[in-house]
């Protein structure tokens, strides 16, 4: 396999079993897109204009060895892609679980209560590594948003939510692992060293995890949205 094709072939497979499935006449997922679409676009600006501004920061940057050669700005079109391929199977994670999920398997309170933790906990964490570009913007961000949800928004789905965050963390573990170095010979994402706690999870730094929690809560609560406006109509 030629390596110039790696992180675009992670993007494929990422949301190929997804898109196929939504397609199963059980579910039939494909009619939530309406909804499903803005709530990936309008996430998925905000943080491509975040990549874009760290990238060129040296925060983080990409392998040219596992790219395919063509950018949009700074980017390599595979990391634009990744912002619509990773919140797409996640999405259809979300949605799948909780259909399988006879009932609700994490109470209001119980999520309540995981969401004071959280933002607690990752706001000191954000403040002790206020020097560190990644770790306190990533984690701010994901406080801020479990904040809204908890106590602006007020929403009835983010116990549904972090129940089935437990299940996305498997394909997070497998696709952030390959870009940042599990079982090939060099990381197809690096990271500043100086921009990080430099705790890692095997390959992945530990900020990714509550950036990609930030990212699916924007997914997740729009997609939530949406479809409610268009359910009252």
């Amino acid at each position: 396999m030629n390596e110039r094709y790696t992180y675009l072939l992670v993007d494929f497979f990422s949301i190929l079993f997804p898109l196929v499935f939504s397609f199963h006449p059980r579910h039939k997922f494909y009619q939530q897109w309406k909804a499903l679409w803005p709530s990936i676009v309008l996430p998925a600006a905000f943080f491509i204009l975040w990549d874009i501004w760290f990238t060129d920061m040296g925060v983080w940057g990409f392998n040219p060895r596992y790219l395919s050669g063509i950018y949009f700005i700074n980017l390599p079109i595979e990391e634009v892609l990744f912002f619509i391929c990773i919140p797409y199977a996640c999405a259809f994670t979300y949605e799948a679980v909780n259909i399988l999920s006879k009932r609700e398997r994490v109470s209001a309170a119980t999520a309540n209560r995981l969401s004071e933790v959280l933002v607690v906990g990752l706001l000191v964490l954000a403040a002790v590594n206020y020097d560190k570009w990644y770790t306190a913007s990533a984690f701010v961000a994901c406080a801020v948003l479990i904040a809204l949800h908890r106590w602006v928004w007020k929403t009835t789905y983010i116990g549904r939510f972090y129940f089935a965050f437990l299940f996305i963390l498997i394909p997070f573990f497998i696709v952030n692992g390959i870009l940042t170095g599990t079982g090939i010979p060099e990381e197809v994402v690096w990271y500043n060293a100086d921009e990080f706690m430099g705790i890692r999870m095997g390959t992945i730094p530990f900020e990714d995890t509550f950036y990609g929690m930030a990212l699916l809560l924007m997914n997740v609560g729009l997609f939530e949205h949406f479809r409610q406006r268009q359910a009252a109509r």
